[in-house]
């Protein structure tokens, strides 16, 4: 099957848009764009496509992560904004075409499902968002720990509204195949398509993230005030006792070159059965996604040798709803980091 997405990585040196995929094709911090070329895809791929439900889902996504859905506010999380969600849908459906490319006609997911899937992978980080009855947060970051587990209570009252009711007790299951929430051994399914499905959402999660052109900077100047605000930075000890586990944005990465390894190793490799090569079918055997981490990873191994930091210099703009979203991170971040040290001298 020919596929208009079968394009190959940018020479060495051609410019990529901070908010472009990894492919240099699709600005991923744009619904339309994104939309455009799932849709494109898809048709390609399973001429019986329901388009319709998933329509509905990313008119829907658009409006509650810029806050124009009652009852939520819009996402203010500075690295899960709005360009990683459609980055990691687009690798999913990516992930998706491949698969049926590679797969005989009884082990492949099927239009409906792989409708489920992107919208599922569209939705993955909705528990981010804060509503308006949650009370007590400040700010979608310190949702973390609990933000799969939301998002799989989102999908199961939101997918009967698409007409998709009997795929909601899969969807609340699969999701969590993106988090650390519940081990892979609970997550309750029992198709093995299903498991599958699970597999290429959570892989998807994954290399589109890695793959970012500014995975680096994110991970420093925005991964670090999440992980503040949701508790992973300076968590409690069982004496009660605070614990450092990243210091600072630097300090996230001089740990991201073992934290890319473990991720590769236990989920991608293992967990996933490498279902990351499925990519491959689109790209003439040839991994953008995985390339690209391997370049970021090694650039990243460079700068630490040096301890070169100038060497980070890229700025991208955070998709989120609010008008200055770092400013509100960094500063809810230092009375986080105050409060932590003030209360356990």
């Amino acid at each position: 099957m020919a596929s208009s997405n079968q394009i190959l990585l940018p020479p060495d040196g051609a410019a990529r848009g901070n908010d472009f995929d990894v492919t240099n094709t699709v600005q991923v911090s744009s619904t339309r764009a994104v939309q455009l070329a799932i849709e494109e895809l898809c048709l390609e791929t399973w001429p019986e496509f329901p388009f319709e439900p998933l329509r509905r889902a990313f008119d829907y996504f658009e409006r509650l992560f810029a806050g124009n859905v009652p009852g939520f506010f819009g996402v203010d999380t500075v690295y899960h904004d709005r360009q990683h969600t459609l980055d990691v849908t687009l690798a999913l459906a990516r992930l998706l075409a491949g698969h049926e490319l590679q797969c005989p006609p009884a082990h492949r997911i099927g239009a409906e499902r792989a409708c489920v899937g992107l919208i599922i992978g569209l939705f993955h980080d909705m528990g981010y968002l804060r509503r308006a009855d949650d009370g007590g947060y400040r700010h979608g970051a310190e949702l973390t720990r609990i933000h799969v587990s939301r998002g799989a209570d989102f999908l199961a009252d939101y997918l009967p509204t698409l007409e998709l009711s009997g795929w909601a007790p899969v969807a609340r299951q699969i999701i969590h195949y993106t988090g650390y929430e519940v081990p892979f051994q609970n997550i309750l399914v029992d198709d093995p398509i299903d498991v599958k499905l699970g597999h290429l959402i959570g892989t998807a999660d994954m290399i589109a993230q890695m793959a970012d052109r500014c995975y680096l900077e994110k991970c420093r100047d925005r991964l670090y005030p999440e992980f503040v605000l949701g508790g992973m930075a300076l968590p409690l000890a069982s004496n009660g006792d605070r614990q450092v586990r990243y210091a600072s944005g630097l300090d996230v990465l001089r740990q991201t070159p073992e934290f890319v390894s473990e991720v590769r190793d236990k989920r991608l490799d293992a967990a996933f059965g490498r279902a990351y090569r499925h990519i491959e079918a689109l790209y003439d055997g040839r991994n953008p996604y995985m390339e690209m981490i391997d370049r970021n990873v090694s650039y990243l191994r460079q700068i630490l040798r040096s301890e070169n930091w100038r060497l980070l210099r890229r700025n991208p703009p955070v998709f989120s709803a609010l008008a200055d979203p770092m400013a509100t991170v960094r500063g809810l971040m230092v009375g986080y980091i105050r409060k932590a040290w003030a209360n356990h001298r």
